[in-house]
């Protein structure tokens, strides 16, 4: 589809679950925005989704093109903090279409680095002292300093769950809080083996499958396991996406508010992504035919 297609397609969406999260005007005091809340969330979900993940080039973008479309686009401060601002915003309207599109039986975590810096400069680095630790990569087997995205998404590739903490945090000590509200089968890698979690996840009606280590017995089927760990493959596939066209990666903010705001942006720009998919009746995250 057209990119002029593609953003009425994403208002539409937007417009029709903004009045079921947001009941009465968020701001009680001084001037209204010139640009209502549904265009922000339009034009950032757009931007990123045309792989332009700073609020500048966003700004910019419908500033040159689609300033008919936008009339009201006031200056770029203004547009900043306007963005910022609907981070809540944007969190329930993910939370609000996962519910919808996203009910599924067999889900996969899995987490991915996000460095703040060169790991040289990590000592030197002033940002997020408080917030950011150390850690190893082993896909990339070298060391990082910042945060580690977590993620859950369902078999068709929705995201149904998502944080980020600091890269020091135990990966198993983060899954609970991102798989609350799932059952079923929890596909993951040998970096979330630990009995006390899998018993957890009994509890909690959830079938936590890892491979084991070579030392540990096994008696699952090597089949089962081999079309499990195919079917996990998929969670790379977006983190690869999240990655490559919305630079989930990539740290532009200075402090932890302002990232929270991109890292959640970029969540609900795949997400919609998604919705856009299944909607037109292509496969969910093959998002090369949308745009």
């Amino acid at each position: 589809m057209s990119t002029e297609e593609f953003i009425i397609i994403v208002y539409l969406i937007i417009e029709e679950i903004y009045p079921t999260i947001v009941s009465e005007p968020l701001r009680k005091r001084g001037f209204p925005p010139a640009l209502t809340d549904i265009e922000i969330i339009t034009m950032q979900i757009v931007g990123e989704c045309l792989k332009m993940d700073t609020d500048k080039s966003i700004w910019m973008f419908f500033k040159n093109n689609y300033l008919s479309w936008f009339p009201h686009l006031g200056s770029y401060p203004n547009f900043c903090k306007h963005c910022a601002n609907l981070w809540q915003v944007n969190q329930k309207i993910t939370a609000q279409l996962t519910a919808h599109y996203g009910q599924d039986h067999i889900h996969f975590i899995d987490g991915f680095p996000i460095p703040v810096c060169r790991y040289s400069r990590a000592k030197r680095h002033k940002n997020f002292k408080e917030h950011a630790g150390f850690s190893y990569c082993a896909a990339q087997q070298e060391k990082y300093y910042g945060f580690k995205g977590h993620l859950v998404i369902n078999l068709e590739g929705m995201i149904t769950g998502y944080t980020f903490a600091p890269a020091n945090v135990d990966e198993r000590d983060v899954a609970p809080e991102i798989t609350e509200n799932i059952h079923g089968l929890l596909g993951a890698d040998k970096g979330y083996l630990r009995p006390s979690l899998k018993e957890y996840y009994k509890f909690q009606y959830v079938d936590l499958q890892t491979p084991l280590r070579k030392n540990m017995p096994d008696s699952r089927s090597q089949e089962s396991m081999r079309l499990l760990m195919r079917a996990r493959r998929k969670i790379e596939t977006v983190i690869g996406q999240l990655t490559d066209r919305f630079n989930i990666q990539k740290v532009r903010a200075r402090d932890l508010w302002h990232l929270s705001h991109r890292f959640i942006r970029k969540i609900l720009s795949h997400t919609v992504c998604v919705v856009m998919n299944k909607k037109c009746g292509y496969s969910p995250i093959q998002f090369e035919k949308l745009i």
